[in-house]
């Protein structure tokens, strides 16, 4: 066999379609201006919500936590890679997000992966089968758990309530776990997470929610950036069999995820997440550096103003303007803007580079066929002035096209 001759064929299918996947090399460190290939661009793509990757206070936390735990952990956190800093961090995360435990672990991927497949674990046996709800539109890694997890798969569609509590009221189930993202991060829009609640308890269901981009950048009334949750005024203690999935890499700024629930929840899941008992700790100055992310984060209510002050005038800027593209219905940082052909979006993606804009164009898998777009994600980080020039840009383009 030659070598690497049997992907040839699929990957010239790849590139005949414009969905042949590529890297760009960042050479300075995240925020929105960077240089890419060589070349200064003004990013719109990164999940850096809240601007705080490269914050020089969080860079100074993961330098002394470099100076007193080192680089690595040296092990899984069951053999001796738990240091002080994981503990800190678990103890913090759960009160911040109202839970009575968490479990922190090296990605938002993995997280999910060991959440379900763990959940899944616990209901089944001698009472009979487990069954795994999920939304059309919710991301590979909790698609990806499901699968793992050997449960008996239900697909509902996108927000449709409706139809995911006649596919409740018909599965015959004993043990059965709804998941969802709280905000869905192709389209920006979020999932009713009180019905899904109140859906829930009326079927005896879990509900897992995956709050990647919700955590950090909504929150409640007093707007400390919780999350969805406080977002819709959810009270955690009312529900116990609500498990929470929050991302430490995207509005935290450093790396990693957590899952906080009841405590026998968090337990279970210390006995029986694979993606957390199997892998090397993670190194704890970041554990260490996310102790001070919290803290900005609890603090960072100027910043969550800005940006959506910078959410509502690309909206304004954008809306009025458009003709043949069409920008998605959404209040997040995530305003994808929707161009249909994969080639096309390809087009736009890079004429906006050639201006020095960096737009990402999410074609299919990611996406649904027909809907290729642009990616536009916004960060508290971003001028005013930053975006005009993103609004004036892309309302040139479209006048071109």
């Amino acid at each position: 066999m030659s070598g690497g001759s049997d992907f040839s064929a699929a990957l010239d299918d790849l590139r005949a379609r414009a969905l042949l996947r590529t890297r760009r090399i960042v050479e300075t460190a995240c925020g929105p201006e960077v240089v890419v290939d060589g070349r200064p661009l003004l990013a719109f793509c990164s999940n850096d919500y809240l601007g705080l990757a490269a914050d020089p206070q969080l860079v100074a936390a993961a330098k002394q936590g470099a100076d007193i735990h080192g680089v690595g952990s040296g092990a899984s956190h069951l053999i001796s890679g738990h240091y002080a800093a994981h503990h800190r961090l678990e103890e913090r995360l759960a009160a911040f997000v109202g839970m009575e435990a968490a479990l922190f672990f090296s990605t938002g991927y993995m997280a999910n992966i060991g959440a379900i497949t763990a959940l899944v674990q616990g209901m089944e046996g001698t009472e009979g089968t487990a069954a795994v709800f999920s939304d059309e539109l919710n991301h590979a890694s909790l698609i990806d758990g499901i699968r793992l997890s050997g449960a008996e798969k239900r697909i509902y569609p996108h927000l449709d309530l409706a139809r995911l509590s006649e596919l409740l009221a018909a599965s015959p189930a004993s043990r059965k776990l709804v998941v969802t993202d709280a905000v869905f991060s192709m389209d920006g829009d979020l999932a009713p997470l009180p019905e899904l609640l109140a859906l829930c308890e009326r079927f005896d269901a879990y509900l897992l929610v995956d709050d990647a981009h919700g955590f950090g950048v909504l929150g409640g009334g007093d707007d400390r950036g919780q999350g969805s949750l406080a977002h819709y005024g959810i009270d955690p203690a009312r529900h116990p069999r609500l498990v929470y999935v929050g991302t430490l890499g995207k509005a935290a700024g450093v790396a990693g995820a957590f899952v906080a629930a009841s405590e026998e929840i968090i337990t279970w899941l210390l006995q029986r997440a694979r993606t957390y008992i199997y892998t090397t700790g993670t190194p704890p100055l970041l554990a260490h550096a996310l102790l001070r992310s919290v803290e900005l984060i609890e603090q960072g209510a100027s910043r969550r103003a800005h940006l959506q002050d910078l959410i509502d005038r690309l909206r304004q800027g954008l809306r009025p303007g458009l003709r043949r593209w069409r920008l998605v219905d959404s209040t997040t940082p995530i305003q994808p803007l929707i161009i249909g052909e994969n080639g096309e979006a390809m087009r736009i993606a890079q004429a906006l580079l050639d201006a020095g804009l960096w737009v990402p164009a999410i074609r299919p898998p990611t996406v649904p066929a027909g809907s290729a777009r642009l990616r536009i994600t916004l960060s508290a980080a971003h001028t005013v002035a930053q975006v005009q020039t993103l609004i004036d840009v892309l309302l040139e383009l479209e006048r071109q096209a």
